[in-house]
């Protein structure tokens, strides 16, 4: 017996590390081409387009660059500078919606360091020129931007007074206009290290701050999409680093590093349920005597996926995924050889993209990996043709215990979602939060990846929201 299921473990390892395909080198020039930290995401995908950013300074000095995939990231175009100055270009943070690509940097154009922005309003193929979004005579470096249909929101690391605190920007019109910076942080120790995501007027930043006499994770949020600020929550004990943040819905997520003891350091996570009001308690996801660093969270659905460096040797890219919104966790799966110096993910439909960069061919280069059946509830196209009107279909099948697939329909590209609540209307599940283009779809619902109680025999409503579209029909899970 114990033969067998000794064999059934390696056979299931195996299948999970297979279905991650070969790496692919995106970079090949002879200057060194580097991604930003982990709480700066430099690759985003939606539905088929995969794009990425990084600095790169073959050009003798540090200039941002741009390529894309068209095609799930399968083969991919040119390298595309963005930038042309003679000062340096660095740490850039990508973000989508709809056609628009958005992309904040840091730029020393001006004789210090300030945070520039630009736009495509085309999916690539042209770019609008570079805005200056700081005027500070002080450092302002490390963006992290996120966007929701039209509203982009940036944090910034900023010493304009006098110690390093975070910083806040909002565009309510894809980056055509700005409002004032906004200082998030007021106290006399170091802010450092922001990340931010969004999900409908829920914007939600942390970061790592000095404040109680050792850098700790802090979390802070608007519910009214920036204009607002809550009062500032820790979220970690002492001796912690490099934050990085995802939502779904109402999930939030957040992964860091936290120190135990004098050498050895850990990844650990935390999730809210209910829009960062109330935070559970962490959950150690790496716990060895290898050291680990510079995690990036991203989630689809319940699906999470948690990426980081662990010293095997050299710093080796480890991948862990939850299929139940973080409750319980798959086993490790190391993605690389060769010691990787910084990584982002991004998911699109099915498809995990997992992008880093390192030394292997004597300098730095940029390397992607792709899992085209990495995020299992990921949401299906059935018809390539643009429908006439919106949809939500009945589900099926229905009853259903403990699946069902919700299939819908709209004519236009929109941020939608598609959620389930009880018959009293509190909120079961969010399967869609996210900007799509004009289709028809399905996704499937699984009882068993909802989070909380186990969920009785009865009925249950599903809702569409797409753009100004919105609809209801109810469901029945019998037992």
């Amino acid at each position: 017996m114990k033969k067998y299921l000794f064999l059934f473990l390696i056979f299931s390892f195996q299948f999970l590390t297979a279905q991650w395909e070969p790496t692919v080198r995106l970079t090949n020039d002879p200057g060194n081409s580097s991604i930003s930290d982990n709480n700066a995401r430099c690759i985003a995908a939606n539905g088929n387009t995969v794009h990425i950013v990084w600095y790169d300074d073959r050009d003798g000095n540090k200039e941002i660059y741009y390529k894309n995939s068209i095609d799930c990231g399968l083969t991919w175009g040119l390298d595309r500078r963005l930038t042309n100055d003679i000062a340096n270009s660095i740490f850039p943070s990508i973000a989508l919606s709809d056609s628009f690509i958005h992309v904040v940097w840091t730029d020393d154009r001006d004789g210090n360091k300030e945070i520039y922005y630009k736009r495509s309003t085309d999916g690539g193929f042209s770019w609008e020129p570079d805005i200056r979004l700081t005027y500070d005579n002080a450092l302002s470096d490390f963006p992290s931007i996120a966007v929701f249909e039209s509203d982009l929101h940036v944090v910034w690391r900023d010493n304009r007074d006098g110690n390093d605190e975070i910083y806040y920007k909002h565009s309510s019109d894809n980056g055509l206009s700005w409002g004032l910076d906004l200082r998030l942080t007021n106290n006399d120790a170091e802010s450092l290290g922001p990340s931010v995501t969004v999900s409908g007027p829920f914007v939600h930043v942390t970061w790592r701050d000095a404040r109680d006499g050792s850098l700790e994770i802090y979390y802070k949020r608007s519910t009214n999409g920036g204009n607002d600020w809550e009062t500032d929550k820790r979220l970690s004990g002492n001796y912690v680093y490099s934050p990085s943040i995802a939502v779904s819905g109402s999930m939030v997520y957040v992964i860091y590093v936290q120190q135990v003891g004098r050498f050895n350091y850990y990844i650990e996570f935390r999730r809210s349920t209910d829009s960062g009001f109330f935070w559970e308690g962490s959950h150690l996801l790496s716990y060895n005597i290898n050291d680990s660093k510079l995690p990036c969270i991203a989630v689809s659905g319940s699906v999470v996926h948690a990426i980081w460096l662990a010293s095997l040797g050299p710093w080796k890219l480890i991948y862990k995924r939850s299929q139940d919104g973080g409750l319980t966790w798959e086993s490790n799966v190391t993605l690389s050889s060769s010691s990787v110096s910084s990584s982002s993910i991004a998911i699109s439909d099915s498809i995990v993209h997992v992008l880093w960069y390192d030394d292997t061919a004597g300098n730095n280069e940029i390397y992607y990996k792709r899992n085209p059946n990495g995020n299992p509830v990921g949401i299906k196209i059935i018809d390539p043709e643009i429908p006439e009107e919106f949809s939500l279909s009945q589900n099926y099948p229905n009853p259903f215990n403990p699946t069902t697939i919700i299939s819908w329909q709209s004519p236009v590209g929109s941020w939608q979602t598609l959620k389930v609540y009880d018959i009293l209307g509190n909120e079961i599940a969010t399967l869609v939060d996210e900007y799509r283009e004009a289709g028809s779809y399905e996704v499937e619902f699984n009882v068993a990846q909802v989070s909380g109680p186990e969920l009785p025999s009865g009925i249950y409503l599903y809702k569409l929201t797409a753009g100004k579209f919105s609809t209801v029909r109810k469901m029945m899970l019998i037992k």
